[in-house]
């Protein structure tokens, strides 16, 4: 099984009203079944935050 482009995108940015960021990385279906959660740098806030899979 080949592994699977996904989204990541920031959880704080909408709540602040500033715009969201974005990042793509892959994933193992079988390794992680769940949805993928990453502490990833938001250069609009300017500090690192926490990053959840989308659905595309």
């Amino acid at each position: 099984m080949p592994r699977e482009h996904i989204i990541l995108e920031c959880t704080e940015a909408r709540a602040e009203g500033k715009p969201v960021s974005r990042y793509m990385s892959s994933r193992d279906k079988k390794q992680q079944p769940d949805r993928v959660e990453k502490k990833k740098y938001n250069k609009f806030l300017r500090r690192h935050t926490l990053h959840r899979e989308i659905k595309n």
